[in-house]
């Protein structure tokens, strides 16, 4: 374990960074993250990548005492990467956690203005559709669907956040414990948006800062329709839970314990 001795205001901070096939991409990321926060450290969590990813993660770690790898056991989505990471880090004693792609596309030079605003609130979510917040490289197709379906989850979840989809953001452990986040159930890009819904729900203070998202220029991307589509019907059935359960506390009656999930 390093002797990092954590980022002002916020103590020890891991950078959780979910790995399939990134063998062209988690050289470049990690040293990036490192040159812009000398004081954090940085999980890769490969999932058994054939291309060698681990193997190159392994050759990082033995040169850089900020640099850990979990190897999984195969390819199990990108929420169940997170959640062996976040697991890993409370095993280890750290105060926060940041998600980060391993492509690029969320760029470690903005790291540190997620982790100043993590200073004066529980939870930070880099978003890419507020002032200042931008999207680089993506398809007109692409970029509706997003902002679609984030407006889509505003409306049905009654959260105010511009940006529920996006992976770069900052936890403090404390608001990963209270959530439950390893009883998360969703495993692809929907997990995102659990974990914003468990937050929000649970009165914890959540601040959005503005990014920008870069496409990948290496490697494949493991965003898909039917991948959207699950996200979208996962926030449809919580958005319907959670008014079901809304009336029913009007009307005096309590809703069945683990009726609304998440």
């Amino acid at each position: 374990m390093s002797e990092a001795e954590g980022y002002p205001g916020v103590g020890r901070v891991l950078v959780v960074i979910p790995t399939y096939n990134e063998a062209d991409n988690i050289r470049l990321i990690t040293g990036r993250v490192r040159a812009a926060v000398p004081a954090v450290d940085i999980l890769v969590a490969d999932d058994k990548s054939p291309d060698g990813t681990g193997a190159i993660a392994d050759e990082l770690s033995e040169a850089d005492d900020h640099i850990f790898v979990l190897h999984r056991a195969g390819k199990e989505g990108l929420g169940a990467a997170y959640k062996a990471g976040f697991a890993w880090a409370k095993n280890k004693g750290y105060d926060a956690v940041v998600e980060m792609d391993a492509d690029g596309s969320h760029a470690p030079e903005e790291l540190p203005k997620l982790l100043d605003a993590l200073r004066e609130t529980d939870a930070v979510l880099g978003t890419r559709y507020i002032p200042g917040g931008s999207v680089h490289n993506w398809p007109v197709h692409r970029l509706l669907l997003s902002r679609g379906g984030n407006i889509y989850i505003r409306m049905a979840l009654g959260m105010p956040f511009r940006d529920a989809t996006g992976g770069y953001r900052a936890y403090r452990m404390p608001v990963l414990d209270a959530i439950n986040v390893e009883t998360v159930a969703s495993t692809g890009y929907s997990f995102q948006v659990e974990l914003a819904w468990r937050t929000y729900r649970n009165g914890f203070k959540l601040a959005e800062v503005p990014i920008t998202f870069t496409e990948r220029e290496h490697g494949v991307s493991k965003m898909s329709g039917n991948i959207f589509k699950e996200q979208l019907l996962r926030v449809t059935v919580w958005g319907l839970q959670a008014r079901r359960d809304e009336l029913l506390n009007r009307l005096g009656r309590k809703p069945r314990q683990g009726s609304s999930w998440p």
